[in-house]
């Protein structure tokens, strides 16, 4: 029975049928997959050419599928790993700045309801704090928030 080989081509393709994917991550991925040097290069640019290939579409898939729940700092950490570009980033981090208040705010409250009385507790509020921090909120925002919480709306 002859072995199948598929294709660099083909496993690029599977992956991005899977989701999006940047060139730094393909490279990755189909690296140990390269029969002779160059061949992966001709791929990608290929693929980059017909437009398979497109950092925004992966920034914009990484914002959508993560912003909502994370905070700008693991959402670029996240994107620095798919090895995205200098102006793509920055544009993506000025853009989850804008909004990042707001998304730990809705954060906090799918998480802690609206328990404001636990926050006389140090414990509790470090604890909520923590939880914010830990998603990549900054320490500015997370401040904000938890006292935006504890302030009394009647």
């Amino acid at each position: 029975m002859p072995s199948f080989q598929i294709s660099l081509k083909g496993r690029a393709l599977r992956y991005l049928a899977a989701r999006e994917h940047s060139r730094a991550e393909l490279e990755r991925k189909l690296a140990p997959h390269e029969g002779e040097p160059g061949e992966l290069a001709r791929v990608l640019d290929e693929l980059t050419a017909k437009g398979f290939i497109s950092e925004a579409r992966v920034v914009e898939s990484v914002l959508n599928r993560r912003a909502s729940k994370l905070g700008a700092g693991r959402v670029m950490q996240e994107l620095r790993g798919k090895g995205i570009g200098a102006d793509a980033l920055a544009e993506a981090a000025e853009n989850l700045r804008a909004t990042e208040f707001a998304r730990a705010c809705e954060v906090w409250r799918k998480k802690f309801g609206a328990r404001t009385d636990t926050l006389s507790d140090p414990a509790e509020r470090a604890r909520q704090m923590r939880f914010l921090g830990a998603r990549g909120f900054s320490a500015e925002v997370v401040q904000r928030v938890v006292r935006s919480a504890g302030v009394d709306d009647s």
